[in-house]
């Protein structure tokens, strides 16, 4: 690989693509307030430094405060009960099948 910054991760380095892999895949954990103070600690820092990240960051807070304000509003009953109706005819296919 001809990586003209080598190898080295000292500070004020962009973080790899790799690294960045890591701190995506805690994002989601991150936004639960599922990780330990020493994760959340690491991913705050990264992505303080790293913009790409702070920009997904953001999209999945976005996308997860739409979904849970969504989440809070019930179906209409005509639609439910259409719903509904379809799933049973599912189970009764899988069932036949």
């Amino acid at each position: 690989m001809n990586d003209h910054h080598g190898h080295d991760h000292s500070h004020g380095q962009e973080p790899t693509a790799s690294e960045c892999a890591d701190f995506l895949e805690q994002i989601v954990y991150f936004l639960d307030n599922e990780l330990d103070t020493a994760d959340c600690a690491a991913v705050q820092v990264h992505l303080d430094t790293c913009n790409p990240c702070l920009e997904k960051y953001d999209l999945q807070r976005t996308v997860k405060s739409i979904v849970a304000r969504s989440c809070s509003e019930a179906a209409p009953d005509d639609l439910r009960a259409r719903v509904m109706m379809r799933v049973r005819q599912v189970q009764i296919e899988i069932r036949e099948s």
